[in-house]
């Protein structure tokens, strides 16, 4: 008698839990191409791109500048007396750590931008995917980066791209 207690509540298991997963709908959605392929996504980086090369030709010009002032400090090393030489050394070594401190602090900025930036399309990016998701009647979302193998039908991506395009074509960059 206990086994066939046992063989009917494993068969109950077995069938019971495959009759659960038939019914539900489970897709996965790529959000590196969400945040780079939607309108302000590309928009974001484009932006932060320009900003950035736009400082990184000043931050070269500054360091083609220190690099004249030590050229110059070198050839008058042997003319200018120890003490002021000496100075001119300090003065050029501060000027050297300003620039890394004001590059470090400037490499600092863009990432926060970038990720602020990223958080308010992820922010404006929850109710659209919501509204998928009713709309569809999905029970589960799989983020890709976790899928090995997955069929392409099951992805959502592009239909979240497209819904995010017409809801968010650009945001302001602080």
């Amino acid at each position: 008698m206990k086994y066939i207690v046992k063989i009917f509540v494993i068969t109950y298991l077995i069938f019971g839990i495959t009759n659960s997963f038939a019914e539900n709908k489970v897709v996965y959605i790529d959000m590196n191409k969400i945040l780079n392929e939607s309108k302000v996504g590309a928009f974001v980086e484009k932006e932060l791109t320009k900003l950035h090369e736009t400082k990184l030709d000043n931050f070269k010009k500054t360091e083609e500048n220190l690099k004249k002032k030590e050229i110059d400090l070198i050839s008058k090393r042997n003319i200018l007396e120890r003490n002021e030489f000496d100075t001119k050394v300090k003065l050029l070594n501060e000027d050297a750590q300003n620039y890394q401190a004001e590059r470090r602090k400037w490499f600092d900025e863009i990432a926060v931008k970038r990720n602020t930036a990223r958080a308010e399309v992820l922010k404006s990016l929850d109710p659209i995917i919501t509204n998928y998701f009713e709309k569809n009647q999905i029970s589960l979302m799989l983020y890709k980066r976790n899928i090995a193998i997955g069929n392409k039908e099951l992805d959502i991506t592009d239909a979240i791209i497209d819904e995010l395009n017409i809801k968010l074509p650009s945001i302001k960059l602080n």
